[in-house]
């Protein structure tokens, strides 16, 4: 008599649960937070964790439309890039695979009098 043993069925890659920011992006994105509160720019921010995408919402006042919204889509590494930063109305105003870099547009201009 011949024992077989059961194989087992195959565990597909499951998606992970939600997407989140890393430590170092959180504090790339809190560290720009911290200076635009501190030149009264900006004065509240939401985040939300969901499947496909992380939004870190940026608020002038807690009961407004977001002024701009840091985007984290994993799925789009391979295309444009996984961050993005959206305005307002919607449009996307920097594309790209460095957070460093698409957050820049978000920097307030140094304004310097020349004489």
């Amino acid at each position: 008599m011949t024992v077989l043993t059961p194989t087992p069925f195959p565990h597909p890659e499951r998606p992970p649960e939600q997407v989140c920011f890393d430590r170092r992006e959180f504090g790339l994105i809190l560290s720009l937070y911290g200076r635009m509160v501190a030149a009264g720019e900006w004065r509240d921010y939401g985040l939300s964790t969901l499947r496909e995408m992380a939004v870190f919402s940026i608020f002038r006042r807690t009961a407004e439309m977001p002024l701009y919204r840091i985007e984290k889509r994993p799925a789009l590494r391979n295309r444009q890039g996984m961050f993005s930063v959206t305005g307002m109305d919607g449009r996307v105003l920097r594309r790209g695979h460095d957070l460093g870099q698409v957050l820049r547009v978000l920097e307030p201009k140094a304004v310097r009098i020349v004489e």
